[in-house]
């Protein structure tokens, strides 16, 4: 791409010396196109046009593709123009050399699909993703990689980053799906937020990275516009942006770039443990409306639909399976109203200024302590105003152009000829709406015992501990560590006690400790530390003993450096205190591996597995134990889901296929209070489910369900009380 791609379409206007000035800041050579998409510092130019563009995440894997068109219409009728995705490496290449785009992982169908509703896309291909997704997207694979390290200027790891870009530009390319085909992608995204983490890197390994990223996307010619997020020191010609709950304060990195604002946060990811995040839309409206009148042109709502972390691609670790985000349309499909109604008219108030907004830079008026007015005079002659107050307590009235306004408090008043208040962030028409979960059944359950003390073929034997995820490659939460203590006859326990005490510290995320067949304990982490120990009496008996743990991994990281270093499971110490001896390490000793569930290696959780073992009567209130049930599928086409509120913590499949992690018994703590719109918003602000289960419902795709028999399979790790499960819809009022 040429320096006109640089400059956009004012290059124009711009003396020989300046273009060569910033020709020369180029570090490698561009080929150029008459591209139909460029910018320069007032907008992203499509078609010779500068656009204010209004723009949507929503992630194909977290729908069904059933769900694509409603979803994306949906955004559509809200206002929107682009739909923002990320591209999910470790779903598209579970295994080296191997891919997959099938199922709701189909990109090239999602992507026409916006195209056929007549809308643009941003393709974010990274291909690390964050996301709040299992890795951060990265294959887990990737990790194993002889002499590899992720995201710095190290050539294995470049190596695989660049071939997984390649591979999905020329599908792209091939589908003709870029604008400069004809498509609907207007711009892609390389690497993701890394510029907070550059210093953990080094500097020098770091700008290598970044250049060579910038150098390495740019070299595909999409004819399409790069972008990096959070990356302040991204070079040209990618466009550096924004992500944050508010972006005002935000300017690109060179002043013929546009303002872009990639990530306006609508809400903030559960967890697990933690309450449920929501983000007044007063606030978000205020905060889109303050970018624009500084002189943003795009924005994107991350999220606008949410959608849900179906088997195990939730991250963090902890990370729910709802990823709703308290988005403008939820996790099931249907409107968060007044959310998006609301957003619909501000986007409509903005469209009316684009011909004003796109032509002038704003003049800044002061209008009183808190109050300014932000101005919008095109030489053609047409006018828009932005009317701010940035008090957070009180109404103000202003004077603008010698009339009078009143405007509420940390709110913009927007008119689109200078003179008539269309939209004012605080004052809501939308209508607002109620969700009803109605019960529609109640399931009839069989039960099997996962086994806790026998080791299959398929085990084997190490010196000392070792981390899980090397051994289980992340294709199972569960991974068995067996050892054996032999037990003196004449320890003084045996006799007088009291019972030796066993300590077992892991990296996370869960643990459930047996001692000779008999569970002695679970213990788990959370989101702020996946870290963990159990401590408690071990009953042991003389002769041999056999201690076995059941570590659990809860989600692999999504965000922070070296995410090759990271590991889970038990690294030790493992010990015992109380013996004659005083204290026996046994972290050293043989221990016997067993990767995954009995029950998983039967396929337990499908119809070809069921009938391998004998099923009994559905005991409640047992751990490690599988439960079954079949179920014909009710009438209507609201949205369904299940009640889990009844167990403790464990996986759901329905027809094969997993919903994913439910754990109704971690209790959400925290601090739930009243909460009002005004004021600078943060994650914790506004925050509900507080002693209650941070996510108890959880969303049931209709397309997954046959007319009838459809087989749900519920695996329980604490020991729930099944009975309790329940099918339930999902509406509004």
């Amino acid at each position: 791409m040429g320096v006109e791609h640089i400059l956009g379409r004012r290059g124009r206007g711009l003396s020989r010396m300046l273009l060569l000035a910033v020709a020369a800041a180029v570090v490698w050579r561009f080929t150029p196109v008459d591209a139909s998409v460029s910018y320069d510092r007032k907008a992203v130019i499509i078609n010779g046009q500068r656009r204010i563009l209004f723009s949507g995440s929503i992630h194909y894997p977290r729908s069904t593709p059933e769900m694509w068109p409603d979803l994306i219409q949906k955004a559509k009728d809200g206002g929107l123009d682009v739909i923002q995705t990320y591209v999910f490496w470790n779903g598209h290449e579970p295994s080296p050399g191997q891919y997959y785009f099938g199922g709701n992982y189909d990109l090239v169908r999602f992507v026409k699909l916006v195209k056929q509703a007549g809308l643009y896309v941003h393709l974010r291909i990274g291909p690390y993703v964050c996301a709040e997704w299992n890795f951060g997207g990265f294959p887990v694979w990737l990790k194993y990689v002889p002499g590899i390290s992720f995201r710095t200027d190290n050539g294995p790891f470049k190596a695989a980053m660049a071939k997984f870009t390649e591979k999905i530009v020329s599908m792209m390319k091939s589908q003709g799906l870029f604008e400069s085909q004809g498509g609907p992608i207007i711009l892609s995204q390389i690497e993701n937020e890394y510029g907070p983490l550059e210093e953990y890197y080094g500097g020098a390994a770091a700008k290598n990275y970044v250049s060579w990223a910038a150098q390495m996307a740019v070299g595909l010619k999409t004819g399409v516009p790069w972008v990096m997020c959070k990356q302040d020191d991204a070079p040209d010609p990618i466009i550096n942006t924004c992500n944050g709950f508010y972006c005002d304060y935000f300017s690109p990195n060179k002043p013929y770039k546009p303002t872009m604002w990639t990530e306006a946060w609508t809400g903030w990811f559960t967890a697990f443990g933690s309450p449920v995040p929501h983000r007044p839309v007063e606030d978000l409206a205020f905060a889109v409306a303050r970018f624009i009148q500084k002189g943003g042109s795009f924005v994107n709502y991350y999220m606008y639909h949410g959608g849900t972390n179906f088997g195990r691609t939730a991250g963090g670790p902890f990370i729910s399976t709802s990823y709703d985000y308290d988005a403008p349309v939820d996790e099931y499909g249907l409107l968060r109203q007044p959310k998006w109604g609301h957003l619909r008219d501000l986007h409509k108030a903005i469209k009316m200024c684009e011909p004003a907004l796109v032509s002038a830079d704003p003049t800044v008026t002061k209008l009183g302590n808190y109050e300014q007015a932000h101005v919008f005079r095109s030489k053609s002659g047409s006018c828009a105003a932005f009317l701010s107050n940035y008090n957070p307590r009180s109404y103000a009235t202003v004077t603008f152009d010698r009339m009078k306004y009143d405007i509420p408090p940390w709110s913009i008043s927007i008119l689109p000829d200078c003179k008539t208040t269309v939209f004012n962030t605080a004052r809501v028409e939308a209508p607002t709406l109620q969700i009803k979960m109605t019960l529609l059944g109640r399931f009839s359950w069989k039960s099997f015992s996962e086994e806790t003390n026998t080791l299959d073929d398929n085990s084997f034997t190490k010196d000392g501990l070792v981390e899980q995820i090397s051994m289980t490659r992340d294709k199972t939460d569960y991974l068995w560590y067996t050892t054996s203590v032999d037990i003196g006859p004449n320890e003084r326990f045996l006799k007088n006690g009291p019972h030796p005490v066993l300590t077992v510290m892991s990296a996370g995320h869960s643990m459930h400790i047996f001692i000779n067949g008999q569970q002695a304990g679970t213990v788990y982490g959370g989101l702020d530390n996946p870290k963990l120990t159990y401590k408690g009496k071990a009953k042991l008996w003389a002769g041999s003993n056999r201690i076995s743990i059941l570590s659990v991994a809860v989600g692999l990281p999504n965000v922070g450096s070296h995410f090759e270093t990271w590991n889970a499971g038990v690294l030790g110490p493992v010990t015992l205190d109380g013996l004659n001896e005083g204290r026996r390490d046994l972290t050293s000793q043989k221990w016997t591996y067993q990767v995954g569930l009995k029950g998983e290696s039967l396929n337990l959780h499908m119809l070809s597995g069921v009938s391998s073992v004998e099923w009994g009567g559905a005991s409640s209130k047992q751990p490690l134990t599988w439960y079954k049930a079949f179920f014909n599928a009710p009438s209507g086409n609201e949205p369904w889901a299940l009640d889990m509120s009844s167990m403790g913590k464990g996986q759901i499949w329905i027809n094969g296929q997993s919903i994913g992690r439910y754990w109704p018994a971690y209790k959400a703590y925290g601090t739930c209070a009243s909460c009002d719109y005004p004021g600078t918003y943060n994650e914790k602000k506004c925050q509900t489910n507080c002693g209650e289960s941070s996510q108890k419902w959880y969303h049931v795709p209709r397309s997954w369900l046959n007319p009838t028999g459809n087989l749900l399979v519920v695996f329980e790790e604490w020991g729930g009380d099944p009975s309790g499960i329940s099918l339930v819809k999902r509406t509004t009022l």
